[in-house]
């Protein structure tokens, strides 16, 4: 069970017991990510993220890394497109050491000016890398032809122009737009007591609200067709389809819809193309699911001669799909699948805590596993049919990295 109290500041706190294990996991999460950027400033929540870890009032960089090894301990971050996570997960017996070290990277990190040049250096060379991987940077080229000059277009990482611009007063201008208390959730799963709740207000307690709150706009889908040469082996195709919410109530039939066509093994898609063509090492489909809106993205990965297969296979798998439906058989799989892996993600502190974390700051709700169960079993022909119709109804985005011709 989850148990949510919130503090006179606005700051929520959430807790799940478990008692049968001998870890903890904390993590803070703030929901401002890419998507609350301008264009001028695109990439300041990634390179926010990394300069929490560089230094506060009392700790340098080398101490925040020791101070966790010392107890051994996990932490990390990772920046999206609607939300930023800082987490750590120990042992129960370190779990308020590792509260304090967290929330003193929250709140007294210096940003020096030196460690920020340096660690731009290191951003860079992030950005150079996610560039030199085509497989992974045709998502980023699908999300620009899906909604265009719009936040959700934006890349996560930013770009050198804009990274080399961002100063101290940047950085701190745009904590203080969106590092509010109403806008940030503390998450914490594992072997803890009822009284950490208060513990955790306590270290939140000089968190003051501020105003200056950024809006955010529901993008439109545009269906655009983007193109890029580069010096690879491979073409890397994906295919955009508007998608759903995070709160619709038809999310569960289109996971299940998705399964079915790209997501698993035993999909469609990976037994036509990898299984029985061989055109591709990888090619899948993916949901992802954004506060307004969503994009269901179908990946893969093949020789520029193949290309043309490639899209025919994928064309007519999604043409059968429209026209058939799912086979019993399909239901009823990729329902246990879903359900097997909800399950799964029950024996780790670190699932529970991000599942909490993130229901919290995108739904403000909870629901139970057997809730959840109910919801996926209640899934029939009918509702998968209605939302194939709503996904493939319009012509879809695509981006395609190929190689250079010769």
């Amino acid at each position: 069970m989850v148990e949510k109290y919130t503090s006179n500041n606005g700051l929520r706190i959430v807790l799940e017991k478990i008692p049968a294990v001998r870890s903890v996991t904390i993590g803070i999460w703030i929901k401002t990510g890419s998507r609350n950027e301008t264009e001028e400033i695109n990439g300041i929540s990634h390179f926010l993220e990394h300069m929490f870890f560089k230094g506060t009032s009392k700790r340098s960089p080398q101490d925040i890394a020791e101070a966790f090894d010392a107890i051994g301990g996990q932490v990390n971050a990772f920046t999206s497109k609607e939300y930023t996570c800082f987490y750590a997960k120990v042992i129960d017996t370190h779990k308020e050491h590792a509260l304090e070290i967290l929330t003193d990277m929250f709140f007294n990190s210096t940003f020096d000016e030196e460690e920020m040049e340096r660690e731009k250096k290191v951003v860079l060379e992030e950005i150079k890398m996610y560039e030199d991987t085509p497989d992974d940077i045709v998502h980023d080229v699908l999300a620009r032809a899906s909604f265009g000059q719009h936040p959700l277009g934006y890349p996560i990482l930013g770009t050198e122009k804009h990274l080399e611009s961002f100063t101290r007063g940047s950085l701190k201008q745009y904590i203080n737009d969106c590092y509010t208390p109403d806008n940030v959730v503390v998450s914490i799963a594992g072997n803890v007591e009822d009284s950490f709740i208060r513990t955790a207000e306590d270290y939140f307690s000089r968190f003051e609200a501020k105003s200056g709150k950024t809006e955010i706009q529901r993008p439109g889908f545009l269906g655009n067709n983007i193109e890029k040469t580069k010096d690879t082996e491979q073409a890397h195709l994906c295919l955009g389809f508007n998608g759903l919410p995070v709160d619709d109530e038809n999310m569960y039939s289109l996971i299940i819809m998705n399964n079915v066509l790209g997501g698993s093994m035993s999909s469609r898609l990976f037994q036509e193309v990898r299984e029985k063509q061989g055109l591709a090492y990888a090619v899948f489909s993916y949901h992802a699911a954004f506060l307004d809106s969503g994009l269901l993205t179908i990946y893969a990965g093949t020789g520029k001669d193949q290309l043309p297969q490639l899209k025919d296979i994928i064309h007519k798998t999604i043409d059968d799909l429209m026209r058939d439906g799912l086979t019993d058989k399909e239901l009823i799989n990729s329902k246990e699948q879903l359900k097997g892996n909800l399950m799964l993600s029950l024996e780790s502190t670190s699932s529970r805590m991000s599942r909490n974390g993130r229901n919290e700051l995108l739904l403000n709700r909870h629901r139970s596993l057997d809730e959840m169960i109910q919801e996926i079993d209640d899934v029939d022909h009918e509702k998968i049919r209605h939302i194939i119709d709503s996904v493939f109804q319009q012509s879809p985005s695509s981006a395609l990295i190929a190689p250079t011709p010769a």
